[in-house]
């Protein structure tokens, strides 16, 4: 059986951004844990315009090709691991801009999130919960709240986020519950697709 595919989105694209650390060390421990399939997905490939489209990604298709990409990007995923910057008591904009540009790729999926910045991003974090909540996604209780203190010994003392053992605990604690969700919810969705397939052989063969 193939292993659930996680994509860790790294959720800063601003100009010597501390994003990719965080992004890097939950996915080095998620493949550890052996049992998932990690992408790290950068917004900065996907450099989405300001969201302007007619109608809601819940109601009809985008006209971005970038957006198309990035909804074809999301959709290969089962799972969700976003690194959440707090700006200004909130997520970055960037990240709730590509949030916005996708619907039915999120729905019935897992959230999580490491954060950073002032009380470890927790405000970002609790806004970006709502939001998965809104795409019918399963934002997890776990998390992991790199608090300001330690982002400076990070940035400018050399420290590995690793060096710090109940940051490292915190991002194993997640991994740990975020799997089980991952697991469940994709044995779900199968279960749903199959049921879907057996009914339409079905009406075929009633045709």
């Amino acid at each position: 059986m193939s292993k659930p595919k996680i994509g860790v989105i790294v959720g800063s694209i601003r100009a010597n951004r501390f994003a990719e650390r965080p992004a890097q060390w939950i996915a080095e421990l998620a493949r550890a844990s052996g049992e998932l399939d990690v992408e790290i997905i950068d917004l900065k490939d996907y450099p989405l315009p300001i969201f302007d489209e007619a109608v809601s990604p819940a109601y009809g298709t985008v006209s971005s090709e970038v957006a198309l990409r990035w909804q074809k990007k999301l959709d290969e995923q089962d799972g969700f691991i976003f690194t959440a910057a707090e700006y200004t008591r909130g997520p970055t904009a960037a990240l709730k801009n590509a949030i916005d540009y996708a619907y039915p790729q999120w729905n019935k999926k897992v959230a999580a999130y490491v954060g950073y910045g002032g009380v470890g991003g927790a405000r970002a974090i609790e806004q970006l919960r709502l939001n998965a909540i809104e795409d019918q996604m399963v934002p997890i209780r776990n998390a992991v709240h790199i608090m300001f203190g330690e982002y400076l010994a990070i940035v400018n003392e050399g420290k590995s986020i690793s060096d710090f053992p109940h940051l490292q605990q915190a991002g194993q604690d997640l991994i740990a519950q975020f799997t089980w969700y991952v697991k469940a919810l994709k044995a779900a969705r199968d279960a749903d697709t199959a049921a879907t397939e057996a009914a339409s052989e079905g009406r075929d063969h009633e045709e």
